[in-house]
């Protein structure tokens, strides 16, 4: 999988968080797992309105491609606010919180994509194309 291959809107949250500056940008693909959901997005905010800016920013900016969560939890708490978009969700925790509940290692059967905190970076990790025969690391 290239980053270029995942759905636009998922690459338009990743691109709303790190305009926000959000830390530790990961993304987990649920989609061979039978999940729930195809990925989660997952990201630190250092402080509330840094949390609740990233939060806004992916908002707006799925807003404007026709996209709003059809849940969306933990905003006025700022620990760990999960944005429900059903084929995505967006994670964005607190340093603690994110320390705490470890999702990366709830979900380490998924594929981890860890990307740049600030865009137009290259990829930290980038998933081998695997339709190229490729193996995901995970």
């Amino acid at each position: 999988m290239k980053l270029d291959s995942l759905p636009q809107v998922v690459r338009l949250a990743i691109e709303a968080a790190q305009n926000k500056k959000a830390a530790g940008i990961t993304l987990l693909d649920l989609s061979g797992l039978g999940a729930f959901t195809d990925y989660f997005i997952v990201c630190t905010g250092f402080s509330t309105p840094q949390v609740h800016a990233v939060c806004e920013e992916v908002e707006e900016q799925l807003a404007r491609v026709g996209r709003a969560p059809g849940h969306r939890e933990g905003f006025r708490a700022a620990e760990w606010v999960l944005l429900d978009f059903g084929d995505f969700i967006v994670h964005v925790f607190s340093e603690q919180a994110r320390r705490y509940y470890d999702l990366e290692r709830l979900w380490r059967s998924a594929p981890k994509f860890e990307l740049p905190d600030d865009p137009g970076s290259a990829p930290v990790n980038a998933l081998p194309d695997v339709s190229a025969g490729g193996v995901r690391s995970g």
